[in-house]
C-alpha cells in the first residue's frame, strides 16, 4: 500500500452501478479527456492508481461502485501564469529530463498569491511558451521535487510523461542520491553520524517544521552528514538524504544544536558560537551580509534516467557567496590558532 501522506488527490471517482466490466486504462482514457491512455498506463505501473484503496494492474476490470483514485507525488497544477524571460542555468537537458542549477533567492513553485518570478514561470518561457499560461498543460514540464526559495543548488524537471512518473516514483522510494554541503553552527561532535527524527509542522508557527516530541506523529526523517571541515566555531559538512522532508536538514541540524549558519527561519541569523569581541560580530555581519541567507547547497543529483534506465549523476560547484563565506572562515580559523599558538 502506498503512504497517502506524501502524495495528492488528482481524481476521484466512483463507478455507476450500471458499469459494465471494461478495463481501467480504457476506462479512465473516456473519463480524463485531456489524459493519454500511454499516460493512465504509466500511472498504473508506477501504483498511483488506487481501486478501493489498492493499486492495481492496467489489465484490471472496472466494476460497479468501484472507489477510483489517482495520487501523485506532485500537487495539481490548476492555476495560470504568465511566461518569464528569467535566466535559469542548464546543467543538462535532453528530451525527457531537465536539470537546473538554481540560485539562492529564486522560489521553485508559485504560492500564497505570488504567481510571477518563479522558476515555473521561467521553465513556461524557456519550453517555449509565451503570455498567460494553462499550468496543467504537460508540455510544461512537471516539478518532481523542490528545494527551498533561499537553497541554491540542483533540481531535475520531468520533460516527458515516461520521466514524469518514473522519477517521481524514484523520489518517492527515496532512491534518489542527493548530497548537500552546508555550514552550520558550532564544531560537530563527531566525525559523521546519523539524525533521524520524525518532522511535522511546528506547533506554533506554520512557516517552521520541528522533530516531534515522544508520543507525536510526523514524516520518517534520516539524515546522514560527514564533516569536510572545521573552523572552530562553525563547521562545513556533507549531508546526505536518506528521506525528503521539508526543511529536512534545516530542522535536523537545529535539532541537533547546529543550526544552519544565516538561517533565520531555525535560529541561524545570529551568534551561536564564538566571541564578544567586537571585531568577531563585524566578522560575522560581514559573512551574512555576503550571504543573507542559509548555508546550504544541493551539490549532487542522481537517479535512473527515465528512458535509458542507467543511473545518472550531475554536480554543481558551491555559488560564489558561499565560496566567499567559506574563505573568510579559512583565514579567521588560521588567524585564531596562530593567536592561540603565540
Amino acid at each position: 500500500m502506498i503512504d497517502e501522506q506524501e502524495l495528492f488527490e488528482h481524481f476521484h471517482i466512483t463507478v455507476d452501478k450500471g458499469q459494465s466490466p471494461l478495463r481501467i486504462d480504457k476506462f479512465l482514457a473516456s473519463k480524463l479527456e485531456a489524459t493519454s491512455r500511454n499516460r493512465i498506463q504509466l500511472a498504473t505501473e508506477s501504483q498511483y492508481i488506487l481501486v478501493n484503496g489498492t493499486p492495481v494492474k492496467n489489465n484490471y476490470k472496472v466494476k460497479p461502485l468501484d472507489d477510483i483514485r489517482i495520487i501523485l507525488p506532485y500537487e495539481k497544477r490548476e492555476f495560470q501564469l504568465v511566461a518569464e524571460d528569467i535566466p535559469i542555468e542548464i546543467v543538462f537537458e535532453d528530451p525527457d529530463i531537465l536539470v537546473i542549477n538554481k540560485p539562492a533567492g529564486l522560489t521553485v513553485h508559485p504560492g500564497h498569491g505570488n504567481y510571477s518570478g518563479t522558476l515555473l514561470n521561467a521553465l513556461a518561457w524557456h519550453f517555449g511558451e509565451r503570455g498567460t499560461v494553462n499550468t496543467n498543460d504537460s508540455r510544461m514540464g512537471v516539478l518532481v521535487h523542490r528545494i527551498d526559495k533561499d537553497t541554491s543548488g540542483l533540481l531535475v524537471v520531468a520533460k516527458s510523461e515516461e520521466a514524469q512518473f518514473r522519477l517521481a516514483r524514484q523520489f518517492f522510494d527515496h532512491t534518489v542520491d542527493r548530497v548537500y554541503h552546508a555550514l552550520v553552527w558550532g564544531d560537530m561532535e563527531n566525525e559523521e553520524g546519523s539524525i533521524t527524527g520524525d518532522i511535522a509542522r511546528h506547533p506554533s508557527d506554520r512557516l517552521r517544521f520541528s522533530v516531534c516530541p515522544d508520543g507525536k506523529t510526523g514524516k520518517h526523517a534520516v539524515t546522514h552528514y560527514r564533516v569536510l571541515e572545521r573552523f572552530g566555531y562553525v563547521t562545513l559538512v556533507e549531508c546526505r538524504l536518506e528521506t525528503g522532508r521539508t526543511h529536512q536538514i534545516r530542522v535536523h541540524m537545529e535539532h541537533t544544536g547546529h543550526p544552519l549558519f544565516g538561517d533565520a527561519r531555525y535560529g541561524g541569523d545570529r551568534i551561536r558560537k564564538g566571541t564578544r569581541f567586537t571585531k568577531y560580530k563585524q566578522f560575522i555581519d560581514n559573512c551574512f551580509e555576503i550571504m543573507p541567507r542559509q548555508a546550504l547547497h544541493a551539490m549532487t543529483l542522481g537517479f535512473v534516467h527515465p528512458r535509458s534506465r542507467e543511473k545518472v549523476h550531475f554536480r554543481a560547484p558551491l555559488p560564489e557567496d558561499f565560496e566567499k563565506v567559506l574563505e573568510k572562515w579559512r583565514k579567521y580559523a588560521i588567524s585564531a590558532q596562530f593567536f592561540e599558538d603565540s
